[in-house]
């Protein structure tokens, strides 16, 4: 594969190639001289599950060793326990290191149904960072001043507001970034919020006499709400290790451009299937019901095999067509004040009621359905998500909560 056909590919998703020219010399030298790049990606096991959200970056370097290059899975067990303060309001609450060794190998037991294992070293930051001394620790910390440290948002928003940031938040930088030392990278991936980490990276290896590591900012992807960042807490997530009945059933809810967007990030269709899938869908020589399936299909196969992605396929097919459930139907959005609301109460937003309490006698008459479930609780309260509600026998809608 020449240079050009693989910066195509390394470049689908991406929001941000810093430097892309350095990149391209790179990927040049490694051509002529078939050596592979050293791709990294880190991950703190704050959690002990991953959902598609997680996967953007593990798809991201699966292209990078179907492309020939080595890629280090690099868990983060020495800074989860400090905890990345990127994005957050405040100072987090520190994880043992029971619990993070507890969550990181639950890591290496999922990254591995995306990632090639034979083409995968997975390694832990705790190698050398817990070896510094604290002189080695001094060293490090006067590589950068606190003024480049308030360059970031989070942390002037902070000091702005006189809330109060930890000596130890302004370390979490420098040992994300030492990291690439020890690892000697050529191209670091993270999320869009990780830039400022990741040019840290670039500054350490120049300080190390190293040729700074690229870096590849990658978008952090919408949950089934298509509005926020896919999350557990916000509920709009889908986990890897969720039954394949469900993971198929919220593929199948999402938005025809949420669809899209997962396709593009998450799916292994070529950059020219994904260009012709994009003109049949414009074309309507495709439906989007039958993309959607043909998405959950390849997602539901990744995670748990193909004979369970067919039968995740069937049970939906039962579920919703023999009941009726129209391909077409309005999409609605409600939000959700206080993160929770009563499903009488969304009825009644969606249209599909003319009250509350005409909500709360349908859902005592069995006369509502959640994704193809009758519901009888009538103070049963719904999250952000997508959901497809049906009311009666010939009433549905597409509700995003947010």
């Amino acid at each position: 594969m020449t240079v050009a056909e693989q910066m195509e590919i390394i470049k689908r998703g991406t929001v941000e190639i810093l430097v892309e020219k350095e990149l391209l010399e790179k990927l040049e030298k490694s051509h002529k001289c078939g050596i592979p790049l050293i791709v990294k990606a880190g991950f703190d096991p704050t959690a002990p599950d991953l959902h598609l959200g997680h996967t953007v970056l593990i798809q991201k370097l699966r292209q990078f060793q179907q492309l020939g290059h080595h890629v280090h899975f690099l868990i983060g067990d020495f800074t989860g326990m400090i905890g990345d303060p990127t994005g957050k309001s405040e100072t987090r609450k520190a994880l043992t290191r029971e619990d993070v060794l507890r969550n990181a190998e639950t890591y290496k037991e999922q990254v591995f149904k995306i990632l090639d294992p034979e083409k995968t070293k997975v390694v832990f930051n705790s190698q050398w960072l817990l070896p510094l001394s604290a002189s080695d620790m001094i060293g490090l910390a006067s590589k950068y001043t606190v003024a480049r440290m308030l360059e970031r948002e989070d942390f002037s928003n902070r000091f702005a507001n006189q809330l109060p940031i930890s000596i130890h938040e302004f370390l979490y930088p420098l040992i994300q970034g030492y990291d690439s030392v020890a690892l000697k990278a050529d191209v670091e991936l993270g999320g869009t919020d990780q830039k400022f980490n990741l040019l840290v990276g670039r500054e350490l290896q120049r300080e190390w006499g190293q040729s700074p590591q690229s870096v590849i900012t990658m978008p952090l992807l919408e949950g089934l709400d298509g509005v926020n960042k896919m999350s557990k807490s916000l509920g709009n997530y889908i986990g890897i290790n969720e039954l394949p009945e469900q993971i198929f059933g919220k593929i199948m809810s999402v938005s025809d451009d949420l669809m899209l967007r997962y396709y593009e990030l998450l799916s292994d269709l070529s950059l020219d299937g994904l260009a012709s899938l994009k003109n049949s869908l414009k074309l309507h020589s495709i439906h989007p019901m039958d993309a959607k399936k043909q998405l959950g299909r390849e997602m539901v196969a990744r995670f748990h095999g193909a004979v369970a992605a067919e039968a995740a396929e069937e049970a939906f097919v039962r579920r919703f067509r023999d009941n009726q459930a129209p391909d077409e139907m309005p999409d609605v959005m409600v939000i959700a004040e206080g993160g929770k609301i009563l499903l009488s109460r969304l009825l009644a937003q969606a249209g599909l009621v003319a009250s509350n309490s005409e909500g709360r006698r349908a859902i005592q008459g069995n006369g509502v359905k959640i994704n193809g479930e009758k519901i009888s609780d009538d103070t049963l309260e719904l999250t952000a998500g997508t959901f497809i509600i049906q009311f009666g026998k010939r009433r549905f809608a597409r509700i995003v909560v947010t």
